[in-house]
């Protein structure tokens, strides 16, 4: 991440953003069952407002020092493994739900991305849900990410990416600077 992003997913104003706007909004009318898995975890902006809709809850974050940070910050609240949620060191059919906010547009090639989305599948109980959202392309997003990953997922093309993945029941919704996704593992 660029200084700017590292600045700002730290902050006190993006955790009350995630708590009070991004994660209600992604998650709205969603049970996430018993056990859940946030990849991409990041600083932990998101990991209050999850704990409120889940009693276990592990995190999956590719970068160390984020992963260690994870650790000290949220203790007990969390399960932290450090790893790629494109290729997730986790056994199949595990959580009852996966999900992932704001992170998409970092994952640095389409492969990767529909490899993270095939893994998200894979360690889904059957009938589980994959869901979160992300932000939508444009000038601006482009200036927050320069020097910075930043392959943004085209809400038009996710449902049919996620269909080729095995996912069904999928529901895209686009705002005003992102869009939500919800998909499921079939039965």
């Amino acid at each position: 991440m660029n200084y700017f992003h590292r600045l700002l997913c730290r902050s006190a104003l993006w955790e009350r953003a995630s708590v009070t706007k991004i994660v209600p909004w992604a998650l709205s009318g969603l049970d996430l069952g018993a056990s859940a898995l946030e990849i991409g975890p990041g600083y932990g902006a998101n990991v209050r407002a999850l704990r409120q809709r889940t009693s276990t809850l592990t995190g999956v974050e590719i970068d160390p020092v984020l992963a260690d940070r994870l650790r000290t910050r949220h203790g007990t609240a969390m399960t932290v493994i450090q790893g790629d949620g494109a290729d997730m060191p986790l056994p199949s059919r595990q959580f009852d739900s996966v999900v992932c906010f704001t992170m998409l547009h970092h994952v640095p090639t389409l492969g990767e991305q529909d490899a993270l989305f095939a893994e998200s599948l894979r360690v889904l109980r059957p009938g589980g849900v994959f869901a979160g959202s992300d932000g939508l392309d444009s000038r601006i997003f482009r200036l927050m990410h320069l020097g910075d990953t930043c392959l943004p997922v085209p809400p038009e093309n996710a449902a049919d990416r996620l269909t080729r993945i095995g996912f069904t029941d999928i529901e895209i919704e686009t705002g005003t600077t992102s869009f939500r996704f919800r998909a499921r593992r079939p039965e």
